[in-house]
């Protein structure tokens, strides 16, 4: 089908105008009623623009009211130990995430008394924000006129331009539409369109705000193959001692865990069931799961008291597993067996 020619760079002030203006009037009217958007806090800005990296909305939710109750700011973000940082984190995945937010927020007390740089230019000088984070931020929290562009944004804007862009000229197309007088607000319209209508397939066109001003109207293909997801069977050991698991008597009882190792590349220092080798039979089966990282999907299966007696962990006892910096694997297995 042959598309129109790209708008950008060829609207005209009245179409560029049109394009804001309908863009605003359809997030004001029906953007999403989500938590971190109560207020322009910058602290609540950055916290859950670093959760919804990779994450889906819907998932951030819980894990953003949560983190909030225990760490309500940037002090008390930057006086808590790492480990219940990430016990807090647990669940959401990508713990580097919540290292480098920890780290920023010991910057922004230590250097900064607390005040978080406005600038977009200053922000990305602290660990863990990048370009996006930082025009996020600057843009909802302080007014600055600077464009933000992720995964969302970069499908608006091909579909919008006509193209297949990349690096700059994504960064070059969003700065043309901005609106600097709204520029936190249709920052987070232009995500949000497409979070719910310009989506990666079966675009609502039709409810979209813009139809009359896409060159291609969601037609525009994806040159990014989605790469086969592989499939793995894995299996963990359920040890409790002064309970019985299989009752759902958790009180006064503890559960078996492993640290992995601090230098481990992946979810250093966090606590999991330990790992086995597939059982011989020896111990019962307690409950099957699906678990998915990234582009392997894990059967799970979970045995009691599989332990062996030279496996090094610790006993945490269950009133505490809380507060304790567990993996999203982890976290998942015991509470589906309830211990959670």
């Amino acid at each position: 089908m042959k598309t129109r020619p790209s708008i950008v760079g060829l609207l005209s002030v009245s179409q560029l105008s049109q394009f804001r203006k309908s863009l605003l009037g359809w997030y004001d009217k029906s953007r999403r009623d989500l938590p971190w958007r109560a207020d322009c806090d910058p602290y609540r800005v950055w916290l859950s623009e670093i959760m919804l990296q990779q994450t889906r909305v819907a998932a951030v939710t819980e894990h953003y009211q949560e983190f909030l109750r225990r760490f309500p700011t940037v002090h008390k973000l930057a006086a808590a130990r790492e480990a219940s940082v990430l016990a807090a984190w647990s669940g959401l995945g990508y713990y580097r995430r919540a290292r480098m937010l920890h780290a920023a927020a010991k910057v922004i007390v230590a250097e900064h008394a607390g005040k978080f740089p406005v600038s977009s230019e200053r922000l990305q000088e602290l660990p863990g924000i990048g370009r996006y984070t930082a025009a996020a931020i600057a843009s909802i929290a302080f007014g600055e006129p600077v464009a933000v562009v992720d995964g969302n944004v970069e499908r608006v804007l091909r579909r919008v331009h006509g193209e297949w862009m990349d690096g700059k000229a994504l960064w070059s197309a969003a700065s043309h539409l901005l609106d600097t007088r709204r520029p936190g607000d249709f920052n987070q319209a232009m995500m949000e369109l497409g979070a719910v209508v310009c989506t990666p397939r079966a675009p609502k066109c039709l409810a979209c705000p813009i139809f009359g001003l896409c060159a291609t109207r969601g037609e525009l293909d994806g040159r990014a193959k989605p790469m086969p997801q592989k499939r793995r069977e894995v299996h963990y050991a359920l040890h409790c001692r002064s309970g019985d698991c299989r009752e759902g008597n958790f009180r006064d009882s503890a559960v078996f865990l492993v640290q992995r190792p601090h230098d481990e590349s992946l979810m250093p220092g966090m606590w999991e069931l330990p790992e086995l080798a597939p059982p011989n039979g020896a111990a019962g089966q307690a409950l099957t799961l699906r678990h998915s990282v990234t582009v392997t999907d894990y059967t799970v299966r979970v045995w009691r008291n599989a332990v062996s007696s030279h496996t090094s962990g610790k006993w945490i006892p269950v009133s505490r597993l809380r507060r304790v910096a567990l993996t999203g694997l982890a976290r998942k297995i015991l509470r589906k067996a309830t211990i959670l």
